[in-house]
């Protein structure tokens, strides 16, 4: 982080697959930053609340800029909407609370997905102009999280970055989540059981490793506060702009072990809430986008490796 070094940052979600990067980064950007994280009893939603709302007022105070990267999130794309109803009400409660407080200027980002709100949307590629048509309870939470938020912004006159993260991968992720394509397999592999693949072998998917996924988050959040005025919401997509089959994939990953995979096709009710070509390529904050991005080939390589370690 650059723009504003004085800042105190909280990561909410920083157990997470997301977070725990966007931590590692910014103190390692810039080492000596306040970087906090909040510890939050998810499974209490009473408790939750009061402990977001203390973390958040640790860092927003009337004294001095601030920033909160919101990657906390629950469920998954084939989740029920009762689980996002209950997340839906905690980040309102939490919000309505902090809504009266004084504080100085500063910036919240949330992290939303791009391929739960984009599943329905055509054609590919998509961009921040496209339409957005979610086909899950998961999609449409978070397009209800983001509208949460960016009302907040506006009435309290915070600045608000929402960026929209397709496929993330890399070392770390979160294994006991039914998702993430390039873990799972090689999970299954480093376990000696089969993967089940339930959608066609040529769905589509933008694959961005978590490494560049951070580095874009803290790029973006400086760019965000040295362009933008006060209250007011930017929504990005963060993806590389490189795309793979799920038999491109496939084939990554038994490159990474030098032997085949045992993949199998099934069937799976959650296979219709998956869109079939999920291409992107952002055309807000450009300067974020202007990077090396990590080689697939390698990010899967890496993916694997840290899989192997965890496992000696």
């Amino acid at each position: 982080m650059t723009a504003s070094s004085t800042s105190a940052t909280l990561v909410v979600g920083s157990g997470g697959f997301l977070g725990r990067a966007v931590r590692r980064a910014a103190a390692e950007a810039a080492p000596g930053t306040d970087v906090r994280a909040a510890s939050v009893p998810w499974d209490d939603q009473d408790a939750a609340v009061e402990a977001l709302v203390t973390a958040i007022r640790g860092v927003r105070t009337p004294d001095s800029p601030w920033r909160v990267v919101w990657c906390a999130g629950t469920g998954v794309v084939a989740t029920g909407a009762e689980v996002f109803e209950a997340e839906q009400q905690l980040i309102g409660r939490v919000l309505e609370t902090l809504a009266g407080d004084e504080a100085a200027p500063g910036t919240l980002f949330f992290a939303s997905s791009a391929g739960a709100v984009y599943a329905g949307s055509s054609p590919a590629p998509f961009d921040e102009d496209s339409e957005p048509a979610p086909l899950a309870p998961y999609g449409r939470s978070k397009l209800a999280s983001e509208a949460r938020f960016r009302t907040w912004a506006e009435s309290t006159g915070a600045r608000l970055l929402v960026g929209r993260f397709s496929n993330l991968y890399g070392p770390g992720a979160n294994l006991g989540k039914a998702q993430g394509l390039v873990s799972q397999l090689a999970l299954a592999h480093l376990e000696g059981r089969p993967s089940s693949i339930y959608v066609p072998t040529e769905t589509t998917r933008d694959y961005l490793y978590i490494d560049d996924a951070a580095a874009m988050v803290l790029d973006a959040v400086d760019t965000t506060e040295r362009s933008t005025d006060a209250g007011t919401a930017v929504t990005k997509i963060f993806a590389s702009g490189r795309s793979a089959t799920i038999t491109e994939v496939v084939a990554a990953v038994e490159d990474a072990f030098g032997e085949p995979l045992d993949v199998r096709h099934g069937a799976d009710p959650s296979a219709t809430y998956q869109g079939l070509d999920l291409r992107f390529g952002s055309r807000v904050l450009p300067t974020v986008d202007a990077r090396d991005f990590t080689d697939f080939g390698q990010g899967v390589r890496n993916t694997v490796d840290a899989l192997r370690a965890a496992r000696i």
